[in-house]
C-alpha cells in the first residue's frame, strides 16, 4: 500500500502535515504514531503467538 507513494508523494504528506500541524506539533505527533505502531506490532505478536499455541 505505501510502496505505492513514491518519493514525491512522501514529500507531499509530510509538507502538508508541516503546514497543518505545525513545525513544534510534529515531533509530538510523531512519537504518538510510532507508539501507536509499536502498540500495534506487540498486540499482533501476542495475537499470533496465541494462535500458534492453540494449534501445537
Amino acid at each position: 500500500m505505501l510502496s505505492n507513494i513514491g518519493i514525491p508523494g512522501l514529500i507531499i504528506v509530510l509538507v502538508l502535515a508541516l503546514i497543518i500541524f505545525g513545525p513544534k506539533k510534529l515531533p509530538e505527533l510523531g512519537r504518538a504514531v510510532g507508539q501507536s505502531l509499536k502498540e500495534f506490532k506487540s498486540s499482533t505478536k501476542g495475537l499470533m503467538d496465541e494462535e500458534k499455541e492453540k494449534k501445537a
